[in-house]
């Protein structure tokens, strides 16, 4: 029985154990920001496409009416939206 407990003596410490492999490099402050900058962009436009099965038809349709939207004010008259008060 004692030769049982010196056999697993000490393998319940990691550094005894070879837990070097496993250690985990942690990048630079610059490099670390980058990637949670990414990450949080990635969900941000996960969250804002959730439930649309086609992402870019969406971004055309919004691009084209922001277009139309704009070349409709340049096209107005430039009296305010072509509003006219009528005084009777």
């Amino acid at each position: 029985m004692p030769g049982r407990m010196q056999k697993s003596m000490g393998m319940c410490l990691p550094c005894l154990g070879g837990a070097a492999d496993d250690v985990v490099v942690t990048p630079d402050p610059e490099t670390r920001r980058r990637q949670l900058a990414e990450a949080a962009e990635k969900r941000q436009k996960e969250s804002t496409y959730r439930g649309i099965k086609n992402p870019e038809a969406v971004e055309r349709k919004k691009k084209k009416q922001e277009e139309m939207e704009k070349q409709a004010m340049s096209t107005s008259p430039s009296g305010g939206g072509g509003l006219k008060w009528q005084v009777g």
